[in-house]
Parts: structure tokens; C-alpha cells; sequence
């Protein structure tokens, strides 16, 4: 994998960046009351959408490489980039993911969380625990002089001992400027491998665990991506900026 040159922020940068990431954190917490049984998730698309435009910001994701809709909302065994519908409708035992990415003054901002409808089942409850707790030990690895690989050596060996999978064909990336900025650091990775974090950078964490089998399939929108075995799929994204000793999640309200 080639390097690439990463843009390290400079101070007023860094304040930009921090104001506009609120918008993103603030439309998952907005949301939460709405996701509920009968609504639909094109929806809930348009509920987000006009709470950022209601903040002075806009949706990175339409019209992102064609994309059509404002959130991606990705249900049960879709992992990521589900184009929400008018037909799809939420029911009891649904969990999903709504992805929000803003941009505001310029800058881009990415979070995502995950949701349920009414009761869920235990499988699915655990699946979206350890999801979380891989995002915490991500978190945990993020500061000035770590490899960023060693981020996902760290999740494979907490995740894989509980006989989840772990997708790899998709990344998490820089954001800044740009949605998506290299370098991409895919989801599986060696131990001290790669770049090594330094302060002032910012880029995405989002770990995708599924149920038992990594492999993933794409569908003929080439656009949503599920489990190859129909099994459910769990996600978890901020954004974290290195500091000079530790690191800050930007993406919280």
C-alpha cells in the first residue's frame, strides 16, 4: 500500500472543525425518538436531512458518486449504504444504522450509530455490544506515536475470540476537506504496521462486525453492501482528532 501525505491541522483548523462536527453528533441524537415501528427510512432520511439544513449545514452523502439520498440507513443484514425508502418500513426486532455525514463552512463530517425497533433479540443485542466495544478499544488506541494498525490488530483479537466477523473490504479513511481522504486503513491489519499517528490528525473510526462470516455481497444499486449469509451486521463510526498526549472524539453533541 503506497503512503500518502497527511494533512496535519493547524489550530484554527481544528476550531472549524470541532464546531461543524457538532451538526452530525447532534442529528443521531435528533433522530432517536423517531426511530420507532411504521416509520419509514426514507423518512427518516428527510427528518435528519432538515435538522442539518436547520443547523446551516448539508448532507455530504447526496449526490455523493450518484448517491441519491441525504443518510445512509442500513437495516439488519446490511452492513452499509442502504438507500433509505419509502417502502422499506420499520418493524419490531429491526436494528439499524443511520450514517450521517455534514458539511458545514467547508468541512466534512461522518458519525453513525445504531438503533432498535422495540425488542430485539439476544443475538442481535450482542452483536451491537461488542460493535460498541470495539469502537471503545479502537478509541483506545488512538495517540501520538501508535501504529494506526495496531487500532484494528487490537479489535480482530476481541471481536474473532467471540466468533463475530469482521468486514474487509471497506475502510475507515481521513476526513477533513473531502468525505473520504486517503490514506484508507482497511479492517484487518498486522501489529505495528503503517502510519503512526501523530497529533493533530483527524480521520474516521467505524468498526463493522457481523455475525459469524466477514464475506459481504453487493447488490445491483452497487451501492448496498450486505452479509453474504443474510446474518445481521452491526456498526458503530466518530471521528477522532490525535492530541498532542491522547486523542478527542469530535463527533459528540
Amino acid at each position: 500500500m503506497a503512503k500518502t501525505k497527511i494533512i496535519i491541522k493547524n489550530d484554527k483548523q481544528i476550531q472549524w472543525i470541532r464546531a461543524a462536527s457538532k451538526i452530525a453528533a447532534q442529528a443521531l441524537d435528533m433522530i432517536t425518538p423517531y426511530v420507532k415501528e411504521g416509520i419509514s427510512s426514507e423518512e427518516l432520511d428527510h427528518i435528519c436531512n432538515t435538522f442539518i439544513m436547520s443547523l446551516w449545514g448539508h448532507s455530504a452523502c447526496i449526490w455523493y458518486h450518484g448517491y441519491p439520498k441525504y443518510t445512509c440507513i442500513s437495516l439488519n443484514d446490511t452492513i452499509c449504504h442502504w438507500i433509505p425508502s419509502k417502502n422499506e418500513i420499520l418493524k419490531p426486532w429491526d436494528i439499524l444504522n443511520i450514517d450521517v455525514t455534514v458539511i458545514k463552512d467547508g468541512y466534512y463530517w461522518d458519525t453513525s450509530r445504531m438503533y432498535t425497533v422495540w425488542e430485539i433479540s439476544e443475538q442481535a443485542k450482542n452483536l451491537i455490544s461488542i460493535t460498541k466495544k470495539a469502537l471503545e478499544i479502537w478509541i483506545g488506541q488512538v495517540r501520538p506515536w501508535n501504529f494506526t494498525w495496531n487500532i484494528w490488530y487490537e479489535i480482530a483479537k476481541y471481536v474473532e475470540a467471540k466468533w463475530y466477523g469482521i468486514v474487509r473490504e471497506y475502510t475507515w479513511h481521513w476526513v477533513w476537506m473531502d468525505l473520504h481522504e486517503e490514506p484508507y486503513i482497511y479492517h484487518k491489519a498486522p501489529k505495528n504496521s503503517w502510519i503512526i499517528m501523530e497529533a493533530w490528525m483527524i480521520f474516521t473510526i467505524e468498526p463493522m462486525i457481523n455475525v459469524w462470516s466477514h464475506k459481504t455481497k453487493i447488490l445491483k444499486d452497487w451501492w448496498t453492501v450486505k452479509t453474504e449469509d443474510s446474518k445481521l451486521s452491526a456498526q458503530f463510526e466518530h471521528t477522532i482528532l490525535v492530541t498532542s498526549d491522547w486523542f478527542e472524539i469530535l463527533t459528540l453533541a
